[in-house]
């Protein structure tokens, strides 16, 4: 038994004891009678004690938050959740207080009736965020419309095996609610301008638009959870000093784990000193059965098509910087993506330790592009130095998405970039058509590898960029392909040594087009060259 639990067997025995002693009626508790727990900080709070029934049908939301604001009048404390299913519309999380979630424990997000505004039972309103709410979805400008949420608070947690299950959130959309219902919620749990948080041990089940949204967060800690939902699973946005770690996503309409650096707080705030490690990624499975244990792959013609990833951006205006990524899984999913399209200065991070199968989209997605949803005035940004290591890929099931898609726009090339031991298979099939086409720029455009067609090289796509390093990479496919493997465009600065593909290649390995400064040595079905121009060459 770990120390946390006997500590905790210990409270919980204590506040048991002080609740047999006395006796309160409780206010709006329809003159009910309940047991008072001892107050006192580091006392543990039941919600029963305060009301709630745990059935499934009452509505406890007024007994919890008056467990929690008894748990902050005496200073702090542990609000528990016994056994039971606890349906609950806004529940207001406040400073120094805990909220634990036994085993069997379930906080069910109600669902909203018809005129549920006027009759009150409804989530709290989507309070104002102008005028910044054009320059991001808008999820990300609301967080008081959520099954839980704390705005300005320090020392707060989440913790317990118990299950969140958003039953009745709506997914939310773009730029304005998909469901048109007043007073609908749209987050599991959402936090603002918050420092000192612990979120552990749970689960989420369809946890609407976020199942966490941690916007403006400092030292922030997610560990050990598992969320099985129908949008985002976590969303890091303009937080620093974050721990993501042991935690299982699958999340086939929307990405895993996701860090942000949207607009939202009024100002560009970085996220940064991020790790992610140790974690689990898809988009493969039935919504639900990766916690019921029933692992239900979506049969074949379900029209779903996983998402499910690690991804820094959409949002992008704020940056991303001093970020690590290692020992993670990605299972019938869309790849990696790093994407500064909004001014965010992408800076400093590693991908390394990991395993991709049945990538539904190019495994490695790098993108600089000139979208710039923000503040007028504001220059495009940075993505550099970025080292991505000891990955392998198998069996990625976009067909001509290559193993990895890395492009600039023009006079803003990415920089910096060192990938090495990487073995990246994908299933071939493309055509001598596919090599000579032409990428179109995107500038503007949304950041998704797909939007950019089939690319031209069977490998990597590599377009604006200055310096970039590739050191023992193998590239391989389950079918013949005729694409170069390697297409360079607008680049200065290429560095390769120790490629592998195929033997018996019948196709150029390089495309090489306004490349500056490029060598390759030691590789398999190459001579050693160096060149200090190439306008356009085939290798």
């Amino acid at each position: 038994m770990s120390v946390f639990r006997r500590d905790f067997l210990k409270m919980a025995s204590i506040g048991a004891a002080g609740a047999a002693a006395s006796t309160i009626v409780l206010p709006g508790a329809q003159g009910e009678t309940a047991a008072m727990p001892a107050a006192g900080t580091g006392s543990v709070f039941d919600v029963r004690h305060y009301g709630a029934k745990g059935d499934g049908t009452t509505i406890d939301t007024p007994a919890i938050n008056r467990a929690i604001a008894a748990a902050t009048a005496a200073g702090g404390g542990t609000v528990r959740f016994p056994a039971g299913t606890y349906s609950c519309y806004s529940i207001h999380l406040k400073s120094n207080v805990a909220l634990y979630l036994d085993q069997g424990s379930t906080i069910l997000a109600a669902a909203v009736p018809e005129g549920g505004v006027a009759s009150g039972a409804c989530y709290d309103p989507a309070e104002p965020n102008t005028p910044w709410e054009s320059y991001q979805d808008y999820g990300h400008n609301h967080w008081h419309n959520s099954l839980m949420w704390g705005e300005g608070l320090e020392n707060i947690a989440i913790l317990g095996p118990g299950l969140i299950w958003g039953k009745g959130l709506s997914r939310g959309g773009g730029q304005k609610p998909r469901a048109e219902t007043p007073g609908e919620g749209n987050k599991s749990i959402a936090l603002k301008n918050c420092h000192n948080v612990l979120l552990r041990d749970f689960s989420i089940l369809k946890g609407g638009h976020f199942g966490i949204l941690a916007t403006g967060v400092d030292n922030l800690t997610i560990d050990n959870l598992k969320i099985d939902t129908d949008r985002d699973g976590m969303d890091i946005d303009c937080c620093r000093n974050v721990r993501v770690s042991n935690c299982s996503v699958n999340s086939p309409w929307d990405d895993g784990i996701c860090p942000k650096s949207s607009f939202s707080l009024g100002y560009a705030r970085a996220t940064e000193n991020v790790t992610i490690t140790n974690c689990y990624v898809t988009g493969a499975y039935v919504l639900g059965t990766t916690l019921d244990g029933t692992w239900k792959r979506w049969p074949e013609g379900s029209r779903v098509n996983p998402t499910g990833r690690i991804k820094c951006g959409t949002e992008s205006n704020g940056g991303f910087k001093n970020i690590t990524i290692s020992n993670c899984v990605f299972d019938g999913c869309r790849g990696f993506a790093l994407e500064s399209v909004d001014g965010a200065l992408l800076e400093d991070i590693t991908f390394t330790g990991i395993t991709m199968r049945d990538c539904t989209n190019t495994p490695i997605f790098l993108r600089l592009g000139g979208r710039m949803r923000g503040p007028a005035g504001v220059p495009v940004g940075t993505l550099k130095r970025i080292i991505i290591s000891n990955v392998v890929s198998y069996n990625s099931v976009s067909r001509f998405g290559g193993a990895g898609l890395i492009s600039g726009i023009p006079d803003h090339p990415i920089e910096d970039i060192k990938i090495n031991d990487l073995y990246m298979e994908h299933r071939g099939g493309g055509t001598r058509e596919m090599a000579d086409r032409v990428v179109d720029e995107q500038v503007t455009g949304y950041p998704e590898p797909a939007r950019f067609g089939d690319i031209p090289a069977s490998g990597f796509y590599v377009r604006h960029v200055k310096n970039i390093e590739f050191t023992n990479v193998e590239i391989a496919w389950s079918e013949s392909d005729a694409r170069p493997v390697f297409s360079l465009n607008s680049v200065d600065g290429a560095e390769f040594f120790r490629l592998k593909t195929p033997k018996g290649l019948t196709t150029p390995v390089f495309a090489l087009n306004q490349v500056q400064d490029f060598s390759v040595a030691a590789s398999r079905n190459l001579k050693d060259t160096r060149l200090e121009s190439a306008d356009r060459k085939e290798i």
